[in-house]
């Protein structure tokens, strides 16, 4: 592999991704050239694209050692432990609406990793252009348990046990052991035959020929036709997928602490400031569904919206899904503890910090965040300032005084250590992000406890 190849792409012998001059390329190496011969005379990538299940991408150089093309840049890469829930089960659907499109075309997928999946333009979309085989007749998809681990398996989880169980694709970037996913679910879950079949009984033939096991099937041949059949029936069942949870944040907007006046004029603050640097990019940290985002009136190319509340970010989800909304990328993160470099070197999968200095937002919002960083997190301000300053040019930022009323129910959760936070004041606030910023406007939001800052990064 070369030098210059991506530090996550080294998994594949068939080719690699490179940056070069700023965007994304990937590399073709000879052992892949005869399938992707035939992928092109078939016109398959044509008809893929135009289907909407792969990314687009154009040839920029052939040789008898290499082919270079470069893919459709995908400005911000969201992973699969950050997907809420349905945005979880459209990458799922996805890739059994691919497979099948695939084998339609005597084609098949070679893996089925939930990481060739990103968001993009309001939609999911494949992007991993050499995860394709030729298809060879009644040989069964190679992908299928891996389609398991990484997709059907934390699904079901996340149906048992809430969307926290996603997170779980952290840990396991190779997908969720079988042996694990039949032992969280429930004893009942055995008496389902779909569960049975395509969780607890693989787990037990996985065991039992843990030497020689692929997981591609119990038999030595399938059809194509028993293959479509299997997809339509992980198809249908992943469809009809609910989560049975609700959160505090899920409405948050239906029970706010300050009156629908306030609510406006905040609104209209945060647009004034933002049409005086009209950016093209803006990212809201602890941005619940997306309300604020969607009052700006200045034309934003993308907006990236994180929360650490599932139904919040599905509820964004769906409300994009709605209005078309193609320039909002909802993702669900947690501030007090963002998603980390992780896999082999700490470099297959990068933080949400380093990602976020790479799209280098023109504005960040963070409104009503600070006291839950603070109060609940422990993070004092000089801590929160380095945070913000490490990605963000300028910064709309909201603070609660200690007189608000949910910084009161924070402050009294505290008992005997509630004096600890003393420095939890609009003036300590200030100190702190003084020596990160420099103060552009700060005013107060009418009929409220709470004030608003613009900073610009020193």
């Amino acid at each position: 592999m070369s030098l210059n190849a991506h530090s996550s792409s080294f998994r594949d012998p068939s080719g690699f991704i490179f940056v070069e001059d700023g965007l994304v390329k990937r590399q073709i190496n000879p052992i892949y050239f005869e399938t992707y011969s035939v992928l092109n005379e078939a016109d398959f990538y044509k008809k893929a694209i135009e289907y909407g299940l792969l990314i687009p991408h154009e040839e920029l150089f052939v040789s008898k050692e290499k082919i270079i093309i470069q893919p459709e840049q995908i400005p911000f890469i969201t992973y699969p432990y950050e997907w809420s829930f349905n945005q979880y089960k459209e990458a799922a659907l996805l890739t059994l609406k691919f497979q099948k499109f695939a084998l339609e075309h005597n084609f098949s997928l070679k893996d089925a990793s939930a990481f060739n999946i990103v968001f993009n333009k309001g939609k999911a979309i494949f992007i991993d252009t050499l995860s394709l085989d030729i298809y060879k007749e009644k040989t069964p998809w190679r992908a299928y348990k891996q389609f398991i681990t990484h997709f059907l398996g934390p699904l079901v989880l996340a149906h048992y046990h809430g969307a926290a169980s996603l997170k779980l694709m952290s840990n396991f970037i190779d997908g969720i052991p079988l042996s694990m996913l039949s032992t969280m679910l429930p004893i009942s879950t055995k008496l389902n035959p779909f569960l049975y079949t395509n969780i607890h009984l693989l787990a037990k033939f996985e065991a039992k020929h843990s030497e020689d096991y692929t997981g591609t099937s119990k038999t030595k041949q399938l059809s194509k036709k028993g293959q479509l059949n299997i997809l339509e029936a992980l198809y249908n069942y992943i469809k009809k997928l609910t989560l049975k949870e609700s959160t505090e944040w899920g409405n948050y907007y239906t029970k706010t602490n300050y009156s629908d006046d306030a609510f406006k004029e905040k609104s209209v603050i945060i647009n004034n400031w933002i049409s005086k640097i009209n950016p093209k990019t803006l990212i809201d940290v602890g941005g619940n569904d997306g309300t604020f985002v969607r009052k700006i009136e200045a034309p934003l190319d993308l907006a990236l919206v994180c929360d650490i509340d599932n139904n919040a970010v599905d509820a964004n989800y769906r409300q994009i899904k709605k209005d078309k909304e193609y320039n909002i990328l909802p993702f669900v993160l947690d501030v007090l503890n963002p998603t980390a470099n992780i896999g082999f070197n700490n470099k297959e999968r990068f933080s949400f910090i380093k990602r976020a200095k790479q799209f280098a937002p023109e504005v960040t919002m963070a409104l009503a965040v600070i006291h839950h960083m603070s109060l609940s997190g422990n993070i004092n301000f000089d801590m929160s300032a380095q945070f913000f300053a490490s990605f963000s040019n300028h910064l709309i930022i909201e603070f609660p005084k200690r007189t608000d009323s949910w910084v009161q129910r924070l402050l009294k959760s505290k008992g005997e250590f509630e004096t600890y936070f003393d420095f939890y004041n609009e003036s300590e606030f200030e100190l702190a992000y003084q020596n990160y910023f420099q103060l552009e406007k700060k005013v107060d939001i009418g009929e409220s406890d709470r004030l608003l800052y613009f900073y610009k990064l020193k």
